[in-house]
């Protein structure tokens, strides 16, 4: 049997007439006698019995009645649900965040949910690199990372160029709003990546860029325990003003980096030239309509 073969019995059920069943079909009464009588004879078994003018069940016709109607209303919501699902309003999105990703990124996430309320979400928490090894590995489809990185097999939505801070305990006394680097190296920092990524890399280069020597430099990808050390005293740090924005309640100085060649960049990857969801495109779109406004 096939699913139009129980189409074709439910119709003659509900019909109670060949002829009639036939109609409805818009089909001509010899074929769909004929679809019956293939049914019966494959299951072996009689499936009506002649009332009259009409069809009456048999109980064999009644068991296969009951399971026709579930499987072709199974059969009839799969096949909504996939074309919904190629359409992005079923499905999961798969999305991968470094450990200081956008502040606004809840934001997005509650639009989109409102635009497609059928999907559900997989986010996962990463370093940029790692992140860019789920997305290759198509574990994830998309991930927010941190340049630099080698990103020559991806597609790239740049979402933000931020300013650098360097934070430091309340107790500490500071000459000014802003500082430079001169001001802040002999400071043992710890700072929101480990070595070998683009912002371990970024910070680095700057005290080489301008002739200072390298810091004690510790590292700590956990944003709350690196606030709390900072707060204590223990360390200061140098973060993007993300972090600022995201972490409050903390007792720390907050002051911009005067240098203006520091920033550090995100952005969104994709592979380039692989098959990309409608779920994730239109994860795409939302974030290119937030940042054009």
């Amino acid at each position: 049997m096939d699913i139009r073969q129980l189409r074709y019995f439910i119709a003659i059920v509900e019909e109670k007439t060949i002829s009639a069943a036939a109609t409805k079909l818009h089909l001509s009464q010899p074929p769909l006698s004929q679809q019956l009588k293939n049914m019966e004879n494959h299951l072996n078994v009689q499936m009506f019995e002649r009332r009259g003018r009409t069809l009456e069940l048999t109980d064999a016709g009644q068991t296969l009645y009951k399971h026709a109607l579930k499987i072709t209303k199974y059969m009839e919501e799969s096949e909504r649900e996939i074309r919904e699902t190629a359409n992005g309003e079923h499905g999961t999105l798969t999305l991968g965040v470094n450990t200081l990703s956008n502040e606004y990124l809840s934001t997005t996430i509650q639009r989109y949910h409102q635009q497609h309320p059928n999907i559900t979400f997989k986010i996962q928490q990463n370093d940029s690199a790692q992140l860019c090894q789920l997305v290759r590995d198509r574990i994830l489809e998309l991930a927010i990372i941190r340049f630099p990185l080698e990103l020559n097999d991806f597609s790239i939505l740049h979402l933000k160029t931020e300013p650098f801070y360097f934070i430091c305990s309340s107790k500490e006394i500071l000459p000014s709003s802003t500082v430079t680097y001169e001001d802040i190296h002999h400071y043992p920092l710890i700072i929101p990546s480990t070595e070998g990524l683009g912002l371990h890399y970024i910070i680095m280069e700057q005290f080489s860029n301008y002739g200072l020597a390298t810091p004690r430099l510790s590292e700590c990808s956990d944003i709350a325990l690196l606030l709390e050390l900072v707060e204590s005293g223990f360390y200061a740090s140098v973060v993007p003003e993300t972090v600022i924005r995201q972490q409050k309640g903390y007792n720390i100085h907050a002051v911009k980096i005067s240098n203006e060649a520091l920033n550090s960049s995100s952005g969104l990857i994709w592979l380039k030239d692989h098959f990309l969801s409608k779920t994730s495109q239109n994860f795409i779109k939302l974030l290119k309509e937030e940042l054009e406004k």
